[in-house]
């Protein structure tokens, strides 16, 4: 889930949301993230949670990536803490950006949106 928070606080423009079975599981998706942040855009960003791996926050400033272990995000319901944010459909991130090109990607996490 992708929320375009930038109009309602400072922040970050956007926070991605997701969660894992298992603190393993939470673990790798911080992981992949972080290298595919690191290859594309050589930022590693941020990082806090990972040694409890119930929720994970990844901070690339403009965007704040929140990885939450299945219980964890039913419990914290950050979804609708920022109910007021709209939600970024899928087709839109998913055709604009995580299958496009390397050469082709956007230059900063900002850009991500922008690039549609």
């Amino acid at each position: 889930m992708v929320l375009q928070i930038g109009h309602l606080t400072s922040i970050a423009d956007y926070f991605v949301i997701c969660s894992g079975n298992s603190g393993r599981q939470v673990k790798a998706i911080a992981e992949a993230v972080r290298q595919e942040m690191a290859h594309r855009f050589g930022d590693h960003g941020a990082i806090e949670g990972e040694t409890a791996a119930n929720w994970v926050l990844l901070d690339y400033q403009d965007v704040i990536v929140h990885i939450f272990r299945e219980e964890s995000r039913a419990y914290y319901g950050i979804e609708n803490m920022w109910r007021d944010a709209p939600q970024i459909p899928s087709t839109e991130y998913d055709s604009q950006t995580l299958g496009t090109p390397l050469s082709q990607a956007p230059e900063s996490p900002k850009m991500l949106h922008q690039a549609s």
